[in-house]
């Protein structure tokens, strides 16, 4: 197993572990970005993510995109998008291994605070997580906004 940083090359495996992702959260057509996503998104003149790859005999087999924040309490966060492992590959130790590249990364980068969400439902996440030394906190909800939501408030809620 390698991990390394992730590379233009390596994104047609990338957006397949997202894919693969979305299947086992249950939106399996939830995936709208293309590999060319990807890469412009994430190797321009001003990255939007940064990954790091697990490899295993040249196959990408688990990623951590992550990307930076600010926190107006805290300063400069990472946000940890998605820790993903090939369904076959669970429980090597490989999952363990890019969630340490991630802190490693913060350490290094003197971040104060990395975020992440996880599924309710997902409770061997859950516990991996807080055995970690990560809180899971269950008072704060999450909100997001989705483009039919963005395109309802701009049509109907900015009109004068």
């Amino acid at each position: 197993m390698k991990i390394r940083k992730g590379e233009k090359e390596d994104m047609h495996g990338v957006l397949a572990l997202i894919q693969e992702l979305a299947v086992f959260e249950k939106e399996p057509d939830a995936v709208l970005i293309t590999e060319e996503d990807l890469i412009r998104d994430g190797f321009g003149a001003n990255p939007l993510f940064q990954v790091f790859v697990a490899e295993v005999e040249n196959e990408i087999v688990g990623i951590a995109l992550y990307y930076y924040r600010y926190s107006t309490w805290k300063g400069k966060t990472i946000h940890l998008e998605d820790l993903v492992v090939k369904d076959s590959m669970r429980g090597t130790g490989l999952g363990y291994a890019l969630y340490s590249e991630i802190i490693k990364q913060a350490k290094k980068d003197k971040v104060r605070r990395i975020d992440w969400n996880v599924l309710d439902w997902n409770t061997p996440a859950i516990d991996f997580y807080e055995k970690s030394g990560a809180k899971v906190l269950d008072e704060w909800r999450v909100a997001q906004m989705d483009e039919a939501g963005i395109n309802y408030f701009v049509d109907n809620k900015l009109k004068n």
